[in-house]
């Protein structure tokens, strides 16, 4: 019986105005897994000269709607029981996330690990890849929200790895009653999500891994290693805490304790191959 896991590769850059996103993308394609099921690809621009218009108070908006509905189209084509989703910016989980608590009546479990909650709205940020669990909990841009039907329950939302937030951001989590768990309490267990998941009775579980939950001494294709940045470019924003292990390790738990119906992978930046790519193309003779 063939899958019926849709491969979903969504090499979107424009949620978090970073253009290496679309390639970290297309090498996360690459590393993923042979599999038997349906795949798509969204199609995503490549970045010009030109910066991102500034539109109802987010970056390229147009742009994230646009690919936002090719995305949901391109699911409901499938019509998959589960959806691994490769990218990318943050904000590509908004119509994957979408479907599936469609699909499963609303009921969907959601773990969001991140270093970030991502419950922003253009009141307070202008790049859309921190709106997305907002978005899909019916806070933010009124085009974006519409996509989500129904909204997802925050009972069965939690936050994992996130060690520290800024001001707006623990007021909107406050508001929107979503719970968190830091990354040292899940470094050497996965019990709090196991008992979360119990308490909450959850069936179906999808869950967004933003690549920047990662402690960046340990795992270094994050935003936080760009090259030649200048001193103190990342003050201010928090960093994550957690290792590629203790991470592996929880995914592969709460797989044991229910059906894990969604798998998004964002915000992989490889700088050093993305140099590489670009020394190459600079020889004459690799273009011959």
């Amino acid at each position: 019986m063939p899958s019926k896991t849709l491969r979903l590769n969504m090499p979107q850059w424009q949620g978090g105005t970073e253009p290496a996103y679309r390639f970290g993308a297309e090498l996360l394609r690459w590393l993923a897994p042979p599999h038997d099921g349906p795949e798509e690809t969204v199609g995503v621009p490549a970045a010009n000269e030109q910066p991102l218009a500034i539109e109802q108070g987010i970056q390229g908006r147009t742009a994230l709607l646009s690919q936002a509905r090719a995305a949901r189209a391109a699911i409901e084509r499938r019509q998959p029981s589960r959806i691994v989703t490769l990218g990318g910016d943050c904000l590509i989980d908004l119509a994957p996330m979408a479907y599936l608590n469609r699909l499963y009546d609303g009921k969907l479990g959601v773990l969001w690990v991140d270093a970030h909650p991502d419950v922003m709205s253009a009141a307070e940020f202008s790049h859309a890849h921190a709106h997305v669990l907002g978005m899909l909990l019916g806070r933010g841009d009124e085009a974006f929200t519409a996509e989500v039907d129904p909204k997802l329950d925050p009972a069965r939302v939690m936050i994992a790895g996130m060690s520290a937030w800024s001001d707006a951001e623990g007021r909107i989590l406050q508001q929107l009653g979503i719970r968190h768990t830091p990354a040292a309490d899940i470094a050497d267990s996965s019990q709090p999500i196991l008992d979360w998941i119990k308490a909450e009775g959850i069936i179906h579980l999808a869950v967004h891994w933003d690549l920047d939950v990662l402690d960046a001494a340990y795992f270094s294709p994050l935003l936080f290693n760009k090259p030649d940045q200048p001193e103190g470019a990342f003050d201010g924003i928090v960093q994550g805490a957690m290792r590629l292990g203790q991470v592996v390790r929880l995914l592969q738990d709460v797989s044991s304790a229910t059906d894990m119906a969604g798998l998004a992978i964002a915000e992989f930046l490889p700088w050093d191959m993305l140099r590489l790519k670009n020394a190459l193309a600079s020889l004459s003779i690799m273009q011959r």
